[in-house]
């Protein structure tokens, strides 16, 4: 990987954490669902010049009912039940709850798709699986309901992402990824323009929410999602994939920077336990080749 390329890495890690800090921000004024309204239906009209420059418009058209399931369960579901879940949760917590995506996704393949585990992998789950428990018992409080039902609005988005992985595999492969992220985009923001509508707050937001929200969706959606087109032509999709193990880092930085939250040691130390869990669960830490690689040095 060029040096170039891991510097976009690094920026695209920040832009992604720090999306749970503008949602942090506003969605307390907006209220989750028209604040995601706002982020995918913005994101969209960024994405969209890209997209007439580089493919028909035709494209969105086609298996059109495929795309309206994953704008649902990639986007509009999970982007709002994240924004839910940072009404009650840290904007560093949420960012930690996001790494769990591949340990949900690692096992939907299994039971949906019957993809096989190795043990390295089944090995990941498990660490992985006990730093989400170390990760919910750091956050203490367990009688408030509020906090209980945040927990499960985070864990909730998670298995959604997983759920748009395995259903993409089994339907969209082939569809490159800007024709998928833009249609998804766009089909997230009609499935949540009614409730947009019914839930939009009677008391208008400040000037400072409409910022947040304007930076959430044209550079923690819009932008980001081209960074992340460039890294998959650039370096391949596995490696640009890595860029979900450095937002818990980066949305505990930003956090305790901009927003003064208190990481604890037990968050980190959660942290660190889904980090190594994914890792090995998603197939980006492989112990295996790692040994043998070491054995060929040695000799």
């Amino acid at each position: 990987m060029r040096v170039s390329d891991f510097l976009e890495l690094l920026l695209l890690a920040a832009v992604w954490g720090a999306s749970f800090i503008f949602m942090r921000v506003a969605a307390p004024e907006f209220g989750p669902v028209p604040l995601i309204g706002i982020r995918v239906g913005l994101a969209a009209l960024v994405l969209l010049p890209v997209f007439v420059m580089r493919k028909p418009l035709h494209l969105l058209w086609q298996n059109k009912r495929h795309i309206l399931f994953i704008g649902v369960f990639n986007s509009a579901l999970p982007f709002s039940l994240f924004a839910y879940a940072t009404l009650h949760l840290s904007a560093g917590f949420t960012a930690v709850i996001n790494a769990t995506v591949s340990i949900l996704g690692a096992i939907i393949a299994y039971v949906w798709l019957k993809e096989s585990l190795s043990v390295a992998r089944v090995a990941g789950l498990f660490v992985g699986f006990s730093g989400v428990v170390a990760l919910v018992v750091s956050a203490g409080t367990f009688d408030q309901q509020s906090t209980q039902l945040a927990l499960a609005a985070g864990l909730g988005a998670s298995f959604s992402y997983g759920v748009s992985a395995s259903y993409t595999k089994l339907h969209m492969t082939g569809v490159d990824s800007l024709t998928l992220s833009l249609g998804s985009l766009i089909a997230a923001s009609i499935v949540l323009f009614p409730f947009v509508i019914y839930l939009w707050p009677q008391q208008p937001p400040s000037l400072l929410s409409w910022g947040n929200a304007l930076i959430l969706a044209s550079i923690c959606t819009g932008a980001a999602y081209i960074m992340y087109f460039r890294l998959i032509a650039n370096v391949g999709t596995s490696k640009a994939i890595s860029v979900t193990l450095l937002i818990p880092l980066f949305g505990m930085f930003w956090g305790v920077v901009l927003l003064n939250e208190v990481v604890t040691l037990n968050m980190v130390l959660a942290a660190i336990t889904i980090i190594l869990g994914t890792s090995l669960a998603s197939g980006v830490l492989r112990p295996k080749a790692i040994l043998t690689a070491f054995r060929a040095n040695k000799l």
